[in-house]
Parts: C-alpha cells; structure tokens; sequence
C-alpha cells in the first residue's frame, strides 16, 4: 500500500490542529466510509453510480470515475473515492503535486491506494448555472483561463475542461476536476465552451433568467461529443 501527505512536496505548513483534523478523518474514512460504501462504474464515459453512502457521510457529487463525499465534522475538506476498477488516482496527484498551490484549484492533504483527500471548493458548476438560470459574468471564463494557464506552466495539459468541471463562485471561477491534466493529446472542450459562451450565451441567454432542463443540457452534452468524436476523426 502506497501513501503520501501533503508535506512530502510543500513542506507541511498545516497547523497541529488541522493535522490532528485529517488524521481523525484518514481514520473515518477506513472505519466508517470504505467498509459500508457502495458504488460502481459501469460506463467509462458516464458518472459513476453511488448506491449506499453510510451516515454521517454525504455524497458531494459524482464523476465518470469516482465520488466525491464529505463529513459535517470536516465541511473544508472532500475525499475522492475511485470506483473499483477505475484507475487514475496516481495520475491525478502527481496533478497535484505540479499545481502545488493557486486559488482556482483544489489541493490534496492526502493520498492513498484509490482516494484523495481534497480541499473543498465551494460554488455552483457552469452547468448548474444553466440550469438554475444564474448569470455567469466573463470573469469566470477568464479567471479559468489564467487557471488553464498556470496549469500548463507547471507542466501540464488542460484536458477535459467542460461546463461540469468548472465552477462560479462568487462570480470567480474555479476549475473542479484536474484528473486528466496528463494527457497530452489536445482536448477543445474548454476552447469550444468559451466560442458557445461569447457566441451564444452572452447575447442570447445572459439577458434572461433562463433555466434550462436537465435533459436539454444533458442531450446538448451528448450531442457536442457525438460532434467531436466524428470531427475529430476527420
């Protein structure tokens, strides 16, 4: 079994009192969510699916890999979980140790075979926003790309970036998901949603309180990877 804290790579600048905190919920984790957690993923390209959460614990949200839960005893703090079967926890904190520290990304305090344990980000994704129908103002697109930015000048490769992995708060953006930030191939996800946003959203939709369904947004989702998978292949 591998493991790793935050010390080993940014000198564990932690108080005694918050390292006391992540122990007692290190120690949770094995007790209370691991042992009676049950999730799984059936389709690689769809969010994992979370059967049974045990209390206190909490299901944050999901991703095509792994879910995300938090304790109310540690509201600052969220563990991502891989689905068995699911590899990509390595890759994903090696992402962290290259982001080291910047405010439109998490950081990780911990790390063990399958799980990450993560700051808490707090705030709305792009996707809930069109949903909700709350305006997203340009600052939010450009504070992801000063982030997207950052990201490749510690090495890395902004990889699918779309409207479920960004996030507003208090009209910052914020980017949610680095757990392919390796992949070197290019990805047009983030470079797409922004020529929808100043193409579409601001003179069609942010000069109204629009709310728009669940299944229109998931099936504008899956229509734009239809699109992508066959023009890519071109």
């Amino acid at each position: 079994m591998s493991f790793f804290r935050q010390s080993d790579f940014v000198g564990g600048a932690r108080s005694c009192q918050a390292q006391e905190d992540l122990d007692r919920l290190i120690e949770s984790i094995h007790q209370e969510l691991l042992p009676h957690l049950e999730m799984e993923s059936p389709n690689p390209l769809n969010p994992v699916v979370v059967y049974r959460v045990p209390e206190p614990w909490q299901l944050l949200g999901t991703g095509n890999y792994a879910g995300v839960f938090y304790h109310s005893d540690y509201g600052d703090l969220v563990v991502k979980i891989y689905a068995t079967g699911r590899l990509g926890w390595e890759e994903e904190l090696e992402v962290y140790r290259r982001l080291v520290s910047h405010p439109s990304f998490s950081e990780c305090f911990y790390a063990e075979n399958n799980f990450l344990i993560l700051k808490r980000l707090y705030g709305v994704t792009l996707y809930d926003c069109m949903h909700r129908g709350l305006k997203i103002p340009k600052q939010v697109i450009k504070d992801i790309d000063r982030a997207l930015e950052y990201a490749r000048s510690c090495g890395l490769y902004p990889h699918d970036v779309h409207g479920r992995n960004v996030m507003m708060s208090e009209e910052r953006g914020l980017v949610v998901d680095v757990s392919d930030f390796l992949q070197e191939e290019p990805c047009l996800a983030w470079q797409d949603l922004k020529k929808a946003y100043y193409l579409l959203y601001l003179p069609l939709f942010s000069w109204h309180r629009l709310r728009v369904p669940y299944p229109i947004l998931d099936l504008v989702r899956s229509s734009y990877r239809l699109f992508r998978r066959v023009f890519d292949r071109r």
